[in-house]
């Protein structure tokens, strides 16, 4: 265990009247996207709200320290030899790098305890001192892992929150083939996690579970759903993506994606979609990212003779993607597995509005009115609806500049850092006490009821 770390001694009530939150990230990281970017957007946010002290994995020490702290304390925790352990050998299962993330989650599950181990031996004194008001596991946010901090927290009397938790969201069986092309094997025995130790432990000791989505909700035992809000893990960061007006109409309709380019984003399915309408020069296609599947899209647009309106700019810097984003009108993102979408967040802030599969996370943040959620069905059955929903923008322009609108305004209530800090100090006022009702923002969250 590293001994690089700042502590602070606080005993009794804050000195500025927040929560004293002990938040515990094993991956939090500036520098990095999806769930390590989280992990740090979520603390740093909490921060402005609350008196936070983070626990993280020492591999982010670097980067945390260079973003610098604010008024967060942070103790790196050094979990480098089970974790690496993790990672290569998750490698090897999947024969390489880019695909296979169940794996890899799974043997990360294995491996976790001992981080957790090592966050009470720095902190446990701590805690049962009644030093934090809240200790409160961001990350990992996947549901299948457990917490021994949870009923060591419940045995010191601390409150315990665990969450935004989501992941698991089944294989459409339209799209089985590509589970077998991500490498994604080990995903047909994700249930066995129920028998894991510590599953009903980890639910029945936290003080509150937060739910990033419906199918977490769903998979949420019903003796535990009173201790249950729905919250979704992502948010934007909005000196990043700051709402902006939304590109005036001017044909060609441009339509970007942002992701990783492999098998379950469906990209070869909005290229397919865009082809006609692109052949005529109509619509413009911005594929931004880099992956696998990079070499097969490129052959695909060749084959469909539309090389000249489709770029691929590959992967574009975290705080460069707003000015690219704001060339497009329309977000294109036809995933058929994704957790939570937070890139479709951030197309929102920008005033693009989203087209996405009403499956999993991406259709839960486009609220009625904001953009298009098409059903899952068999590929051509997407195809034709992506194809269809183009024809629609172009024929009438009306319909993207109010869903454009709509977009911004539900991100800026609900969806920046600031609106998560404001929500989870809601959360806290609840599990200790100092508010009687439990904070419901409906689900989805804050669509209209």
């Amino acid at each position: 265990m590293s001994q690089s770390h700042d502590r602070k001694l606080h005993h009794g009530p804050s000195s500025t009247g927040r929560p004293r939150v002990l938040v515990v990230a094993e991956s939090a990281n500036p520098v990095l996207t999806s769930v390590s970017l989280i992990g740090w957007s979520f603390s740093r946010a909490l921060s402005e709200v609350a008196d936070v002290h983070l626990a993280a994995e020492i591999r982010n020490e670097k980067d945390i320290r260079a973003a610098g702290l604010g008024t967060m304390e942070f103790t790196p925790i050094n979990n480098r030899r089970w974790q690496g352990m993790a990672w290569n050998v998750s490698k090897v299962l999947r024969g390489g790098t880019a695909l296979g993330w169940s794996t890899y989650s799974a043997l990360a599950t294995l491996a976790y305890p001992a981080f957790e181990r090592r966050v009470w031996r720095e902190f446990g004194p701590r805690i049962q001192a009644g030093e934090f008001d809240v200790v409160h596991r961001i990350v990992p946010n996947a549901p299948v892992t457990p917490s021994l901090l949870a009923t060591r927290c419940a045995r010191a009397g601390a409150r315990f929150v665990l969450g935004p938790l989501n992941g698991g969201v089944p294989w459409p069986k339209e799209f089985a083939h590509l589970q077998r092309a991500e490498r994604e094997w080990l995903g047909r025995f994700r249930n066995l996690h129920r028998v894991l130790p510590g599953f009903h432990s980890t639910r029945r000791d936290s003080a509150a579970l937060l739910i990033g989505a419906r199918i977490a909700w769903k998979e949420m035992p019903p003796q535990y759903h009173s201790k249950c809000v729905f919250v979704p893990e992502n948010a934007i960061d909005a000196t990043k993506f700051p709402r902006r007006e939304a590109r005036p109409f001017v044909e060609p309709l441009r339509v970007a994606f942002v992701g990783r380019l492999v098998p379950l984003k469906g990209v070869d399915m909005l290229i397919e979609a865009s082809a006609e309408l692109a052949r005529a020069g109509r619509l413009r296609l911005d594929i931004i990212g880099d992956g696998p599947e990079m070499p097969k899209l490129r052959q695909l647009v060749s084959d469909l003779g539309i090389t000249g309106a489709v770029d691929f700019p590959g992967w574009v810097k975290h705080d460069q993607l707003a000015d690219r984003l704001t060339r497009s009108h329309v977000f294109g993102f036809p995933s058929v597995r994704e957790f939570g979408g937070g890139v479709v967040l951030e197309a929102m802030a920008l005033g693009l509005v989203p087209v996405v599969l009403d499956y999993g996370g991406p259709a839960e943040l486009v609220p009625p009115g904001a953009g298009w959620s098409l059903p899952m069905g068999p590929r051509t059955a997407i195809i034709q609806g992506l194809a269809r929903v183009f024809a629609d923008c172009l024929s009438d322009p009306t319909r993207l500049s109010a869903a454009a609108v709509r977009a911004q305004e539900h991100v800026f209530q609900y969806f920046t850092w600031e609106a998560k800090a404001r929500q989870m100090v809601e959360i806290y006022d609840w599990v200790r006490g100092r508010r009687t009702e439990k904070p419901d923002w409906g689900i989805p969250f804050g669509f209209p009821r």
